[in-house]
């Protein structure tokens, strides 16, 4: 199965982890990155994940996730596919970078996205299944 995770996936466990959600939805996080390493799962990577990485101004966090880059079996890079197609979830009320996440997903030819973001999550979205991390492993590894 492969996964991409977008940015707020990869950066959950750097958030305020007195909230039982957000220590929950880090500890799901780290248990599929850990699938991901033992070979469960496999890993993809984005244009749009470095990008957005790259923005970070906290240098640990940024050096944690870009170290999944070398893990990933692939990377997406921009197209005019990907380019189309997030215009389109845009046009459907998704934000800009998640929109572009989802196109690169979808591209990818991954089988989830893997998403902490609310707004995300809370989108009808029939051309890929987006998950929480719990979710995720509530419905997949049971």
């Amino acid at each position: 199965m492969l996964l991409y995770l977008d940015n707020c996936c990869f950066n959950r466990p750097f958030d305020d982890q007195s909230h039982l959600q957000i220590s929950l939805e880090t500890q799901a996080k780290l248990f599929i990155q850990q699938e991901i390493l033992y070979g469960k799962y496999e890993l993809m990577w984005s244009y749009v994940l470095e990008y957005e990485n790259s923005k970070n101004p906290f240098d640990a966090r940024r050096d944690s996730v870009i170290r999944w880059k070398k893990i990933a079996k692939s990377s997406i890079v921009e197209s005019e596919e990907i380019l189309s197609f997030g215009e389109k979830l845009i046009e459907r009320g998704i934000k800009l970078y998640d929109a572009l996440h989802v196109a690169c997903a979808y591209a990818g030819g991954c089988d989830c996205l893997l998403t902490v973001d609310r707004g995300l999550l809370n989108k009808q979205i029939d051309e890929i299944q987006v998950y929480s991390p719990i979710d995720f492993i509530m419905e997949l590894e049971v």
